[in-house]
C-alpha cells in the first residue's frame, strides 16, 4: 500500500464538472483546470462551430505543442549551460 496523500477536488472545465484525484495540491489542480478551461474557451471563441470532442482534441494538441516547445528550450538551455561550464 502507498502512503501518498491523494487530493480529490471537483472542478469545472468548459461547463462540465469533473472530479479529479491526484497527488498534487488542490491549488495546483485548480490552476491546471483553469488553464485547460481558458484554452478551450479561447479555441472555441475562434472556432464556434466545433463540437466539444474536437475542441478537447485541439486543446490537447495545443497543450502538447506548448509542452514540447518548452522542453526543447529547456534542453537547449541545459546544453548551453553545460557547454559554458566546460569552457
Amino acid at each position: 500500500m502507498s502512503n501518498i496523500q491523494k487530493n480529490r477536488i471537483s472542478i469545472d472545465i468548459f461547463g462540465t464538472q469533473y472530479v479529479i484525484l491526484g497527488t498534487e495540491s488542490k491549488d495546483h489542480i485548480r490552476h491546471v483546470a483553469s488553464l485547460v478551461d481558458n484554452k478551450m474557451r479561447e479555441i472555441s471563441s475562434k472556432n464556434p462551430g466545433l463540437d466539444v470532442n474536437k475542441l478537447a482534441v485541439l486543446t490537447a494538441v495545443n497543450a502538447v505543442n506548448d509542452y514540447l516547445k518548452m522542453k526543447e528550450e529547456l534542453e537547449r538551455l541545459q546544453t548551453e549551460q553545460q557547454t559554458e561550464k566546460e569552457l
